[in-house]
């Protein structure tokens, strides 16, 4: 009886094409925007992130001292004490993070770190001529810097790996470097808010497109960084990590802050605006594709109550010869889970083919030198799924209409 039902819901489909086709084009139309706009969507925050990755790292460790320097009495010590405390000084704490070359062995062995790499990083003032910026020198050991962050691939003029063989060389974002008016070979002055100066020599130029690094970011060998700040050759004050998915870091920060006793930070927790951000534009997506879907979905639930409105007299008729209520819902269920799964995988070939073609086009605006799209194979399946099931609601609704007409009263009429 089944392969009956199959081939008489087979005739129904063939029976208008032009139905078929419009239903058809409905699903189709919606899973191949939901493809896309997914694509697009995922693809930019994609990018967006491998961008501000190449100057922060997936989790953080450093040493930001205790929270309160200058409770040199006890508030508790004694309530009814009269205490006359002028000109207090700030108690001044060891900075830095202490034996990190032990630390960064017992990161080295966590399952979910990929890379660990020591900075020291310094607030500064850049100095040429008349010029004076605020911004962040960061010394850094070149090969391990370059592991996780890729930074040589943003470099615009000069040489990266020139940071390992001259020690009064210093590398500087484009836009830093803009607003200094210095270019390669010209001379930079540092200086520390503990009034330490050097001058420094450029020997490289950074483009990340980041507006906020490139603006007041620099590098530095971390040796001479040391040697500057006077510093032992184990002074680190940051410990930046990368990880197998940075979208999953609070459990390895969590068991990190039980056994590390300095600050450990996520990237999500110290650049909310980005991680809040990228959650936005993908709901945003997500809930304009899945309304495409559930129009499609209304679409295909008024083709299917037109064609049993046409059909009632063959359905009384096919009742009547003894086809029960369930076979009823069998035929005209097929039917749309056939429209439902031919316009799944046509609208996913549609929307990877219109993806494609977008990333091919020339689009020039800041970093980007064509629309990033990204492809995977969850969100394809995510796609065929949720129209699959869209459109089994949608014929599942007039089916069971259909199941309980009576063919006595149709008939009769």
């Amino acid at each position: 009886m089944l392969n009956t039902n199959y081939k008489i819901a087979g005739v129904y489909l063939t029976a208008k094409p032009r139905q078929t086709i419009v239903a058809l084009l409905g699903v189709t139309f919606g899973i191949s925007m939901y493809v896309f706009m997914i694509s697009f969507v995922t693809g930019v925050n994609e990018m967006t992130n491998k961008l501000a990755f190449t100057s922060f790292a997936h989790i953080r460790i450093y040493n930001d001292g205790p929270k309160d320097n200058t409770d040199l009495i006890s508030e508790k010590s004694n309530e009814t004490a009269l205490v006359n405390l002028r000109n207090a000084k700030v108690i001044k704490y060891t900075t830095g993070i202490k034996n990190p070359a032990e630390l960064i062995k017992l990161l080295q062995h966590q399952p979910e770190v990929t890379g660990v790499t020591p900075q020291v990083n310094v607030s500064v003032f850049f100095r040429n001529g008349g010029n004076k910026i605020n911004g962040m020198l960061s010394g850094v050991e070149v090969d391990a810097e370059n592991r996780l962050f890729t930074i040589a691939d943003y470099m615009v003029s000069g040489n990266w790996n020139s940071l390992k063989t001259q020690p009064n060389g210093i590398i500087l974002g484009v836009k830093l470097a803009k607003s200094l008016r210095v270019g390669i070979d010209d001379n930079v002055n540092v200086l520390t808010a503990e009034g330490i100066m050097k001058n420094l020599k450029v020997i490289g130029v950074f483009k990340t497109n980041m507006g906020s690094i490139d603006g007041t970011k620099a590098y530095l060998n971390i040796n001479s960084t040391r040697q500057m700040l006077a510093k032992n050759q184990s002074y680190v004050t940051d410990l930046q990590i990368m990880v197998n998915d940075y979208k999953v870091t609070a459990p390895l920060v969590q068991r990190l802050s039980t056994v590390v006793p300095y600050n450990t930070e996520s990237w999500q927790t110290s650049n909310q605006q980005m991680y809040a951000q990228s959650k936005l534009y993908d709901m945003v997506a997500r809930a304009v594709s899945f309304t495409i879907l559930l129009v499609a979905g209304f679409g295909i639930y008024n083709i299917m109550n037109m064609t049993i409105n046409e059909k009632i007299k063959e359905i009384a008729i096919l009742k009547a010869m003894g086809y029960s209520g369930f076979d009823i819902t069998v035929i005209f269920l097929t039917q749309a889970l056939v429209i439902g799964v031919l316009g799944g995988i046509i609208g996913m070939l549609i929307g990877f083919c219109l993806g494609y073609i977008v990333e091919l086009i020339p689009f020039k605006m800041g970093a980007l030198d064509h629309l990033p799209m990204a492809y995977h194979v969850k969100d394809y399946l995510m796609a065929f799924l949720f129209g699959l099931a869209t459109t089994f609601i949608a014929g599942y609704m007039p089916a069971r209409k259909a199941a309980k007409i009576d063919p006595v009263e149709i008939i009769r009429s």
